[in-house]
C-alpha cells in the first residue's frame, strides 16, 4: 500500500511545479533554506525525496515535539500503553544506555526544518557524559536537511569528516 503512495506524492508534487511556482521553493518549505543544490538535485528530491512513511512515525515524530520529549509511541489511552510498556505513560529514552565509548559523529545543519539546530542540541545535551574523545559535532552553518544528501559540496564538507572519523576509531 505505502509503496504505491511514491507515484501519488510524487505526481502531487510535479503538479505543483507549474510556470511560476519553483520547484526548489517546495523543497525549501519543507526541509529549509538549503545552500548547495542545483537544478538537477530538485528534480531528484521531488523524484526519491517523497518517499511514504507510516502515519504512527508521523504522530511519534509530532509528539515529541509537542511534549519537548524524546520518548516512546503514546498510545494516548492508559491501558495500551501498560500493554505496551508496562507503565500508563511511554517511558522517555535514557540516552545514558548508549555505551559512553561508543563513536558517534552528529552533523546537522543551522537551516535544517527537519532536524532543528535546538532540537540536535538538545540531544547533544543528553549526551554530555559521552567520553569525549569518542563523540564529534559538526554543525554546518549553511546546510538544511537536503544539503547533506544532495549538496553539492557534501562529499568536502561532510563525507569526508565522516570517513576520517570512522577511520580513526
Amino acid at each position: 500500500m505505502l509503496g504505491n503512495l511514491r507515484p501519488i506524492v510524487r505526481k502531487l508534487f510535479r503538479s505543483l511545479c507549474i510556470p511560476g511556482v519553483n520547484c526548489y521553493d517546495l523543497v525549501i518549505a519543507i526541509t529549509g533554506k538549503n545552500c548547495c543544490l542545483n537544478a538537477s538535485t530538485v528534480e531528484l528530491v521531488i523524484d526519491y525525496e517523497t518517499m511514504s512513511t507510516s502515519t504512527m512515525n508521523l504522530d511519534h515524530l509530532a509528539q515529541m515535539i509537542r511534549n519537548g520529549l524524546v520518548s516512546k509511541y503514546d498510545y494516548e489511552n492508559p491501558f495500551k500503553n501498560w500493554k505496551h510498556y508496562g507503565q500508563f505513560s511511554p517511558p522517555r529514552y535514557n540516552m545514558s544506555n548508549i555505551p559512553t565509548d561508543l563513536p558517534l559523529f552528529l552533523s546537522y545543519g543551522a537551516y535544517d526544518a527537519l532536524s532543528a539546530p535546538t532540537d540536535v542540541e538538545l540531544l547533544i545535551a543528553d549526551l554530555k557524559s559521552h567520553n569525549k574523545d569518542k563523540i564529534e559535532v559538526q554543525l554546518v552553518e549553511s546546510y538544511a536537511h537536503v544539503d547533506f544528501i544532495l549538496g553539492v559540496n557534501a562529499n568536502q564538507t561532510v563525507y569526508t569528516h565522516i570517513i576520517d572519523f570512522f577511520n580513526r576509531h
